[in-house]
């Protein structure tokens, strides 16, 4: 069995052997192969005697399942049904699959089975015992006698100041304690091994706009920085809010993008490759769904929590040819969709491990050529847990009693902390492609590092095959295309020069455009940061900033900004 294990597994494995304690802790990249190693440890576990049953902790019932599933392609029968109100594991198992929420709800049932042999107990994403303080408290309860306890986690977790999580190793780093993992691998040893497909994330901005408690039009762009200052939080918080409002242009043409990469992808080497669109509730699961339908003509799955056939549908959608499934919570951890190449983050949810957990469900690597695509909002929480994705981060939170005001700002959902909700109202948002993320950094668009038969190669190949500025440029001339796709969807006449005449706020919103594109190109060109050209062209053309600038304005700002192309 060993000789079917990757490298990392059969280094963990000798590892967890090797070690005198009875917790052994493994952090490993989402798609590297926890529960293969996982699974490989129980049987081994078994064969030499040293327990007699096993029980697997999963973050929720699809998981149960879907551990019972790959234990029994290694011979080892898991019982992913045994509920609480039985008391002993069913004859013929090795042991059972059960959840932490049914760990809480009933502890003392779980110690008394682990006790009456001697237990290995696996518990999977170990960071959802610190989701409450009963939860921690009771898989302590539970297995404290266990003979080894074995965590799992798929990245790097936070938790709240005091909710310490039972078996798992810390220490004092400063004010802040960090875990110890008995073994780490992380996602650039996996990219190295080729364990997990290359990402790349393609950020879009655009111009929202939004009437305020006052009923004053405000109007702001996802990301955008005016005189070299960006967005206070608060605007950065309703520019984005409104952007995911599923009645604007936002949504819809970043679906059309997302469209256009597994259109590509299908047509060249990836034929059943999919889609994820992830929403931060049912509602705008709901309208999302309906977006894609219009502007792709593909019937997406949809996946609620509360449908009692989600589990089925996850299912389905892993294991058939559906482009795209769009869903809240349901796929953004331990679901294994090796065929899912695409996702569109829409949520609002900005915590490091939902992010990271998300972007997991799309890297687990098959074969060559297969790379993974993040469309995302460009707003500064998603583009810093963007540029966090490959670096190695522990289990880091602050030491109780006191923390700083913002200390559990990445832990919530945006809905949770923004201003003025209850009397914003949404009016609309366009998108335009923004930059390509990579090593921490935003690149724009080169346009001449582009040959003219370039956008023929492989649309985002092997990674090498184009520059990350031949991929934003390529990514920037494909948004002309998806604009027209949009519009086309909605029924408007696609063509710019008429697209003038039909309100003056359209007019403006493409002249915003414009004007950005010529900034990122004297950026390419020149070499100089985005807020300096911003600066220097509102010094050559005084006035407000370009989201609040009338449309001679920007004709004046686009026209000096060509002039220092020419020269």
């Amino acid at each position: 069995m060993r000789g079917s294990l990757r490298r990392w597994q059969q280094e963990a494995l000798t590892a967890f052997w090797e070690s005198p304690n009875e917790n052994f802790q493994v952090t490993a990249t989402p798609g590297a192969g926890k529960t293969r190693f996982a699974i490989t440890v129980a049987n081994e576990a078994l064969e030499r005697g040293i327990v007699d049953q096993i029980i697997v902790v999963a973050p929720t019932d699809h998981l149960r399942t879907q551990w019972a599933e790959a234990a029994i392609g290694r011979k080892l029968k898991l019982d992913p049904t045994l509920s609480n109100r039985v008391s002993q594991i069913r004859g013929g198992f090795h042991g059972y699959v059960t959840t932490y929420a049914q760990i809480a709800a009933a502890p003392r049932r779980h110690q008394l089975r682990a006790q009456r042999a001697r237990t290995l107990v696996i518990l999977d994403e170990i960071h959802h015992a610190g989701d409450g303080l009963s939860w921690g408290d009771a898989i302590a309860e539970a297995f404290e006698t266990c003979v080894r306890r074995l965590t799992l986690s798929g990245t790097p977790f936070r938790t709240r100041p005091g909710e310490t999580i039972p078996f798992v190793s810390y220490e004092q780093v400063g004010d802040s304690f960090q875990s110890r993992a008995d073994y780490t691998y992380g996602y650039r040893e996996a990219l190295a091994d080729a364990v997990v497909r290359p990402v790349v994330f393609a950020a879009y901005s655009g111009q929202a706009r939004w009437l305020n408690s006052a009923g004053e039009v405000v109007s702001a762009g996802l990301g955008e920085a005016v005189d070299g200052k960006s967005n206070t939080k608060a605007v950065e918080q309703l520019a984005w809010r409104t952007a995911l409002d599923p009645r604007g242009d936002w949504v819809p043409h970043v679906i059309a993008a997302m469209d256009d990469r597994l259109n590509h992808q299908r047509a060249h080497g990836v034929p059943d490759a999919g889609g994820l669109v992830l929403a931060s509730d049912q509602d705008s699961a709901r309208a999302y769904a309906k977006i894609v339908r219009e502007v792709t003509g593909d019937e997406p799955l949809l996946v609620l929590s509360d449908d009692p056939d989600a589990s089925a549908k996850i299912s389905q959608f892993r294991d058939g040819t559906n482009k795209y499934a769009v869903c809240v919570r349901m796929i953004s951890e331990g679901c294994d969709i090796p065929r899912a190449t695409t996702i569109a983050y829409m949520t609002s949810y900005r915590t490091s491990l939902f992010f990271a957990q998300a972007v997991g469900r799309v890297v687990r690597a098959r074969r060559p050529k297969e790379m993974a695509t993040v469309f995302l909002p460009a707003v500064r929480p998603l583009l810093e847990l963007a540029a966090e994705i490959e670096s190695e981060r522990n289990h880091i939170f602050r030491v109780p009693p006191t923390a700083p005001e913002d200390a559990l700002d990445q832990l919530v959902d945006l809905r949770n902390d923004e201003p003025s909700l209850d009397t914003w109202q949404p009016l609309g948002a366009e998108a335009e492609f923004a930059h390509v993320l990579q090593g921490g950094r935003a690149v724009t668009a080169d346009y001449s590092a582009m040959a003219p038969d370039d956008e023929s190669e492989e649309f985002l190949g092997l990674p090498g095959l184009l520059t990350v500025e031949q991929t934003a440029a390529l990514l920037a001339k494909r948004d002309v295309e998806i604009r027209r796709k949009t519009r086309a969807a909605k029924q408007v006449d696609p063509n710019p020069e008429e697209a003038f005449d039909l309100a003056p706020w359209e007019e403006l919103a493409q002249l915003r455009r414009e004007v950005n594109a010529a900034v990122a190109a004297v950026a390419a060109s020149t070499g100089e940061p985005h807020s300096s050209i911003h600066v220097w062209v509102r010094n050559r053309v005084p006035g407000p900033p370009s989201n609040a600038a009338d449309a001679p304005t920007l004709r004046k700002r686009k026209s000096a900004l060509r002039s220092r192309l020419v020269k």
